[in-house]
């Protein structure tokens, strides 16, 4: 019984470490899943969500933690119109959900949460956003947008009397930049003789600072009501927030007495995936008005709640999972499922009007493929679909494909496969590629760099998601098998191979070289740049290239502006930028920052602090900047060498957006070495466990390696005197990189010290214990073709992430050949 209570403890203890670290606000529900209303039943809490013209409507969802959410069950075959921003609630033993939809408002109710729930019943009352509340009187209210009530009947299902308006909302600062005032949601709670009402203003899209949520309390449900002091409870003040439009938020409580707000944001940069659901949590004032807070009391549920909902489907159960819904229609008879196969009545011609099953995509890089076999007079397909007006995929008949890049823009392409073929979407941050296959294995690009970011409610309006969509067109039926949908971020199990970028004083370009066993490498493109430096930097050269995989799954290039031999190569008329006597050697003020999902494809800013900061004119350099994602910020940071005039070298970070192309924070110090008058260059981060290891050069002597250690990713790193090279020589640019499969970390740098430059190579399982394993072609490590490599970094790839850069190479080499060969 002792051992046992001991395992709860330690489990407890377990879980509440966790969750005290977890910072807000969460994503409790990834997608398209906008307007929510939770409801708490004793330990039991249910949400739902806006379906808008999605078919069957209103899936409900159940939680016990708040954290972790299961779907229920849709509730709602059919109905008029755009449903939207409901209320969910339960009143004397029966649930209800409230919701506007074809100019008016209607109400469905049951005595169970999973149903039988009853028809929409028309309340005949206009307005938008109800929201239920039980008066001082015991009365049943209604409130709608523009601040409006009505009476409803005890039953609530009908209204009495007519609506009036007793609140006006609260006036935000006029030059803060929103859609409108447009005051909805109203939200309704009791609470110590107030009434809480919690409203949105500011209109739901258009620029990141629009939505928000405020509050006010009244003793009366007809008020008058008093605004808070704190408002906006839940706003997004500035573009470089990670969620725009915050607001629409409903106030709940927790078995442990806490409150939290659950509300909904669209992603910055990823309006496709529609607004999805977001919580954090909520401490009461003194004066007795609601205010975010940092953290709170986490909830131990009575038993495990599975969290989310699987979109792949094997069609292996009678009727369709709960992921699945129609557009615009419940055509649940025009489906069957037999034998593992989905089959689809056709109807329509074309995406616009074509039979559709559509399925909520929830991250930001994926990928999703269906086995497809059309029937006679049929076309099917696989598609991204917004609206009618805006949608993309691949339809085919079995003999000939038509890829839709959006509504007007379409391909004919002949079908080089039987009645039977797969497609599938790769989606990666909004550029999607189409591919088609006879066996599910060896895969045909159909279209890639496909756009899709701008099928958004901001164009096309409607407030919905760009969503995967099975079609079945034209007469018959369409028959779909293994349907698969996965985030396709790899993780460590998915990699076998190795990606080394790096720099040569002779070009100044960039670099790449690849390894299948991490020990030998061989350059791509045969020993010369992949990128020249002239075609990318203000300097026409760059130095110090990293290579990072972001959280999204895409590739971040950072290096840095500068030719050291410009002078010689004809590229300046002076040694330096600037006078080195004021700003020392190889004075910069610039860095080259490039992001690319494939490897190939590479957007490309020059990033120039003093355009950044006035502060930053007089800097002397700004040198070798590498990338990490900072988990509690939840943005990627990029720290880099930087110097005031000819002062020593200090490392520094800020953080930058998710397009790589600007900073959101000004650079500030992220360590100091002990002398202040001691340089500090090339820092290299890794997180193992719960610290954060930051190696770099030190000046304190010969040039070399050492090591600070941190428990938070930007600053208080604690100085470590011991070095961590085995050279006797001067060496510089340590970088850390993990073996695939092992607990094993290599740490490579740049011995600069010695003729020829040649890299260095020490091992770790611990960062305490290092060993040396030589330099390269001098003990383990290899290259093939090339020598001399300057300042480099190293990045896990896929397989197919290697194969195709390995392939486009060999490509561009034989044509170039093939050129070359016909010139002649």
């Amino acid at each position: 019984m002792i051992k046992r209570i001991i395992l709860i403890l330690l489990c407890t203890s377990s879980i509440f470490s966790i969750l005290k670290a977890q910072q807000y606000p969460r994503v409790i529900i990834p997608g398209d899943y906008a307007d929510p209303t939770i409801m708490r039943d004793g330990d039991d809490y249910y949400m739902t969500h806006s379906p808008f013209y999605y078919a069957p409507g209103f899936l409900i969802w159940h939680s016990q933690n708040l954290m972790n959410w299961e779907p229920v069950v849709r509730v709602m075959p059919e109905y008029e119109g755009s449903a939207m921003a409901p209320d969910l609630l339960k009143y004397k033993g029966r649930f209800y959900i409230y919701f506007p939809s074809a100019g008016t408002n209607w109400v469905i109710w049951a005595d169970h949460i999973k149903g039988p729930w009853s028809k929409p019943v028309d309340l005949k009352v206009k307005g938008i956003d109800p929201g239920h509340i039980v008066g001082e009187d015991g009365k049943r209210y209604l409130y709608v947008n523009e601040g409006e009530v009505i009476q409803l009947t005890d039953d609530g299902l009908a209204t009495m009397g007519e609506k009036k308006k007793v609140y006006k909302g609260w006036q935000y600062p006029k030059k803060w930049n929103t859609e409108c005032m447009c005051l909805e949601s109203p939200k309704l709670l009791f609470k110590d003789g107030y009434y809480y009402l919690t409203s949105a203003e500011g209109g739901t899209a258009g620029p990141a600072t629009s939505h928000m949520a405020v509050v006010a309390r009244a003793k009366s449900v007809n008020g008058p009501w008093e605004n808070s002091p704190y408002n906006p409870l839940i706003h997004t003040y500035s573009d470089t927030d990670n969620w725009w439009s915050k607001g629409h938020g409903t106030l709940i409580d927790d078995v442990n007495g806490n409150w939290w707000i659950v509300y909904h944001a669209y992603a910055k940069g990823y309006h496709t995936l529609g607004r999805q659901t977001l919580i954090e949590p909520i401490e009461w004032t003194k004066d007795g008005w609601p205010r975010p807070k940092a953290t709170t009391t986490p909830i131990i549920p009575k038993k495990n709640i599975p969290n989310g909902m699987p979109l792949s489907d094997n069609f292996d159960h009678k009727e369709l999972g709960l992921q699945w819904t129609f557009w615009k229609e419940n055509a649940a008879k025009a489906v069957s499922i037999e034998n593992q196969s989905l089959l689809i009545s056709a109807k329509g011609t074309s995406p616009a009007d074509g039979r559709l099953l559509l399925t909520t995509a929830t991250d930001k890089n994926y990928e999703t493929q269906v086995e497809i076999k059309p029937g006679k007079g049929n076309t099917a397909g696989l598609i991204l679909f917004y609206n009618e007006k805006a949608y993309a995929g691949v339809l085919s008949d079995g003999k000939q494909i038509t890829v839709y890049k959006n509504a007007e823009e379409k391909i004919g392409l002949p079908a080089k496969f039987s009645n039977t073929f797969f497609l599938k979407i790769q989606n990666r941050g909004n550029s999607c590629t189409f591919l088609a296959s006879r066996d599910g294995k060896t895969w045909t690009t159909l279209a890639a760099n496909v756009d899709v970011s701008s099928m958004n409610h901001n164009k096309y309006h409607g407030f919905y998601a760009l969503r995967i969509g099975l079609i079945s067109a034209g007469k018959g039926v369409a028959s779909f098998k293994q349907f698969r949908y996965k985030n396709a971020i790899p993780a460590e199990h998915d990699m076998s191979a190795y990606l080394m970028v790096y720099h040569k004083d002779e070009t100044h370009g960039l670099y790449m070289a690849l390894s299948d066993d991490g020990y030998s490498f061989t350059d791509v493109n045969k020993g010369k740049p992949v990128i020249a430096g002239d075609t990318i930097a203000d300097q026409k050269g760059i130095r110090d290239p990293h290579i990072y995989r972001g959280p999204d799954g895409a590739f971040y290039l950072a290096m840095t502006d500068l030719h050291v031999f410009a002078k010689r190569d004809g590229l300046r008329d002076t040694e330096w930028e600037r006078d080195p006597k004021v700003y020392g050697w190889g004075n910069n003020r610039g860095l080259v920052l490039m992001k690319s999902w494939d490897l190939i494809n590479w957007t490309h800013t020059n990033l120039r602090l003093n355009e950044v900061s006035a502060q930053f004119n007089e800097i002397g350099c700004a040198w070798a900047p590498e990338t990490i994602y900072d988990e509690v910020r939840g943005k990627l940071m990029i720290y880099f060498t930087m110097r005031y005039r000819n002062g020593p070298n200090q490392l520094y970070y800020a953080y930058v957006n998710d397009d790589f192309n600007r900073l959101e924070s000004t650079p500030e110090l992220l360590f100091q070495y002990p002398d202040e008058k001691i340089a500090a260059i090339d820092g290299d981060i890794t997180k193992i466990g719960d610290r954060y290891h930051l190696f770099y050069v030190s000046h304190d002597g010969t040039p070399g390696i050492k090591q600070a250690v941190s428990d938070k990713i930007n600053g208080d790193y604690y100085y470590d005197p011991r070095w961590y090279d085995p050279e006797s020589k001067a060496c510089e640019a340590p970088t850390v990189w993990k073996r695939i499969g092992e607990d094993k970390w290599v740490l490579m740098y740049d011995v600069y010290g010695i003729t020829p430059s040649n890299f260095g190579f020490s091992e770790t399982s611990d960062f305490v214990n290092i060993k040396d394993i030589g330099h390269f072609n001098e003990g383990v490590m290899k290259t093939t073709n090339f020598t001399s490599p300057k300042h480099g970094a190293v990045v896990h790839l896929t397989s197919e992430e290697a194969e195709t850069l390995r392939n486009y190479w060999e490509h561009r080499e034989n044509k170039t050949k093939t050129k070359a060969n016909k010139n002649n």
